[in-house]
């Protein structure tokens, strides 16, 4: 079998004191892994490539939570607004605006995490904190203008680096921010409570910092095999 129940089981024992949720990714991997997981019981996927994501979301259970986990341009947005239940990693109020027009095409909310820059590697995406405060005062007093999107918390991926001191202080930065936004212009938005960090190498030490969600692939999967992209 392609994929490690054994691991499975573990993570979700690990999850469970968190009350943090399982985002299986599942990207470059074949529908069949993907169903052999979803007939273990789980029902959260993620994925970073459009192309991949829709054809796959054809083959497989209609009731399978997906999410989109990579970096998405906005001329791609149109061909998962149809399904797609959470967008990970919007990093801009174009990108926030287009997912928005979209979904109303389809009569849908779809879910959205704000993406963080967290890490000291330039090449990751996000934004800062000021940015994101912009693009939040817009969004706050035009809400009628954004209906079809549900802003439900924020996303960061922590530097790539050995040293667990300096990602633990990334996510515990990307915390503090998420807590200042709860308590100012997201006060009282119950829909604001997802915090998605951690992955297979420092999950751990994002759950100590408060992620809802952790995001992990190679641990369930194996290794992913990039040659199919």
């Amino acid at each position: 079998m392609a994929i490690n129940l054994e691991a499975y089981k573990k993570i979700l024992e690990e999850l469970e004191p968190f009350h943090a949720k399982l985002v299986a990714v599942s990207k470059t991997k074949p529908a069949e892994d993907i169903s052999a997981l979803y007939e273990a019981g789980q029902r959260i996927f993620g994925e970073n490539y459009v192309q991949e994501m829709t054809e796959k979301q054809a083959q497989l259970p209609a009731d399978i939570e997906w999410h989109f986990i990579g970096h998405l341009q906005s001329n791609k947005v149109k061909y998962i607004a149809p399904f797609v239940h959470t967008i990970h990693a919007v990093d801009s109020l174009k990108l926030l605006q287009e997912i928005n027009k979209q979904a109303a095409k389809h009569q849908r909310v779809i879910n959205c995490l704000l993406q963080v820059h967290i890490a000291d590697e330039e090449t990751k995406f996000g934004m800062d904190e000021k940015e994101i405060e912009e693009l939040l005062r817009t969004v706050t007093t035009n809400a009628n203008a954004y209906s079809n999107t549900k802003i439900v918390g924020l996303m960061g991926m922590a530097t790539n680096t050995d040293d667990n001191a300096q990602v633990q202080s990334e996510f515990h930065q990307l915390h503090d921010i998420f807590t200042r936004l709860a308590n100012t212009y997201l006060q009282g938005n119950t829909d604001f409570k997802e915090l998605s960090i951690g992955m297979s190498a420092d999950y751990p030490l994002a759950l100590k910092e408060g992620s809802t969600m952790v995001r992990i692939g190679s641990l369930l999967f194996g290794k992913r095999n990039y040659s199919q992209n």
